[in-house]
């Protein structure tokens, strides 16, 4: 049976859908990732499938699997995000360790721990404005207009996303974890 001939708006359609998948699909992100916020995963499957519903088909299978559909997708695009960020994480420590000069190997590898240690402790949005300047090696108005700011505004993120990663390099103690940034810390990054 079809979800949109069985109710007559298109919010009893979805609501239709979304009990019947929501389960199942919860089940599923949880199963194929070790996220603790499967939840949010799922409901950002039903954010996009209610603003596609237009496009579910019409037949109440069909419709389940284009929401699991969905959901693949948006797991796979984390994915791909947080592989991403691992990868600059380790291109910055390279650039840093060409640039670091004449150490021995043994200040090498103890400089790109200390480095890798305070760049897992830096906000997103520092790690962002870092990469875009020192790896993509983009001038500011470019990497401004990446993320969608002015580039004085970015000079200024900039500024201040060096500024914590020399804080971070010169006062992060050896046995400290790689904990991410808190929230608060990452409330008051621009």
């Amino acid at each position: 049976m079809s979800y949109l001939s069985r109710a007559p708006d298109p919010e009893e359609a979805f609501r239709a859908l979304y009990e019947s998948a929501y389960p199942d699909l919860l089940r599923f992100v949880q199963r194929r990732t070790d996220l603790p916020n499967a939840e949010d995963v799922v409901a950002e499957a039903f954010l996009v499938a209610w603003r596609r519903f237009s496009e579910v088909p019409a037949l109440e299978t069909d419709a389940r699997a284009w929401v699991f559909g969905i959901t693949r997708n948006l797991m796979l695009n984390a994915r791909r995000g947080e592989h991403r960020r691992q990868a600059l994480g380790v291109r910055l420590a390279e650039t840093m360790v060409t640039y670091g000069g004449d150490g021995s190997h043994a200040d090498l590898v103890s400089s790109r721990i200390d480095l890798s240690r305070a760049w897992a402790l830096l906000s997103e949005v520092h790690q962002e404005t870092l990469g875009l300047a020192i790896l993509e090696n983009l001038p500011a108005p470019q990497a401004a207009q990446v993320v969608g700011i002015s580039p004085v505004a970015f000079r200024l993120r900039l500024t201040r996303a060096r500024r914590a990663l020399r804080m971070l390099l010169h006062h992060v103690p050896a046995n400290e974890s790689a904990a991410p940034a808190t929230s608060s810390e990452k409330a008051s990054t621009p």
